[in-house]
């Protein structure tokens, strides 16, 4: 059992509560039993898996698993495991895992979404959720958003992270232009738009464009738009939450293509 932080491979680990060295080592962390079932349900790779001895009590076929698909187990105390992780109260289980290879750009048959520019983790992680729920082609994110592999991204995403295609895209604007030219809807929101949001045809190929959680889309990335929608609201509420507004819209769409 590891029971000293000052283990190499303990210190390693807690590096990666930071975005700078989790780009460094090409890994990111994922924190507590969901997320670690959900990884192993995918066949997503673990390079190093870290759990307490009462969690594999709890977790007796589980624990049984990541000694089959982690490269690396090891059981450590609990004051190790509460070092390795940033949540308050840990459940027990840690584990590393290599980040996502570039994917190839999914195409669009149904909805994609870009979000750009999206700073808090909790509304990403959970658009993500909302996303796969809502059976969505793919999530593209413009570079300067909040990074996909952050742990509270992870965490709001209810483990739903491993199943979404995702691009961080540095090129957003080839990307929109690249859509627009193959005749793909580009839908953005505006709050003096004419449209209604369920007044657009979703059933043809759709993209859905979302922006910065204060400042919305940009004008240059609006400038791509094809269709401008507005969501009603009562005249005394300026905005709705982004991950809000997304799954109105995402939902809107399977409502209308599963019509």
């Amino acid at each position: 059992m590891l029971t000293s932080l000052q283990n190499p491979l303990v210190k390693e680990i807690r590096k990666l509560h930071q975005g700078k060295f989790r780009r460094q080592q090409g890994c990111f962390l994922l924190e507590g039993t969901h997320l670690v079932q959900e990884a192993l349900a995918v066949g997503y790779h673990l390079s190093v898996a870290c759990h307490t001895p009462a969690w594999q009590d709890r977790y007796p076929a589980l624990a049984a698993a990541l000694i089959q698909s982690a490269q690396r187990l090891e059981i450590v105390s609990e004051e190790v495991l509460q070092s390795l992780v940033t949540t308050v109260h840990p459940d027990g289980v840690v584990a590393v895992a290599p980040q996502r290879p570039p994917s190839e750009i999914p195409a669009i048959y149904g909805v994609g979404l870009v979000l750009e520019t999206l700073q808090d983790p909790g509304n990403l992680g959970t658009i993500i959720r909302t996303a796969t729920a809502a059976q969505v082609d793919g999530l593209w994110l413009s570079a300067d958003s909040v990074a996909p592999d952050h742990p509270k991204v992870l965490r709001a995403s209810a483990g739903q992270w491993f199943r979404l295609p995702m691009v961080v895209d540095t090129q957003l604007e080839n990307t929109l232009q690249t859509w627009r030219s193959q005749g793909i809807q580009l839908v953005s929101t505006l709050p003096n738009a004419s449209l209604d949001y369920w007044s657009v045809d979703f059933t043809r190929p759709t993209v859905i464009l979302l922006g910065n959680e204060g400042a919305g889309l940009s004008a240059t990335l609006q400038q791509y738009a094809t269709t401008a929608v507005k969501i009603p609201m009562h005249p005394a509420v300026e905005s709705l939450n982004v991950a809000i507004s997304a799954a109105l819209l995402l939902y809107e769409a399977q409502r209308q293509r599963r019509g």
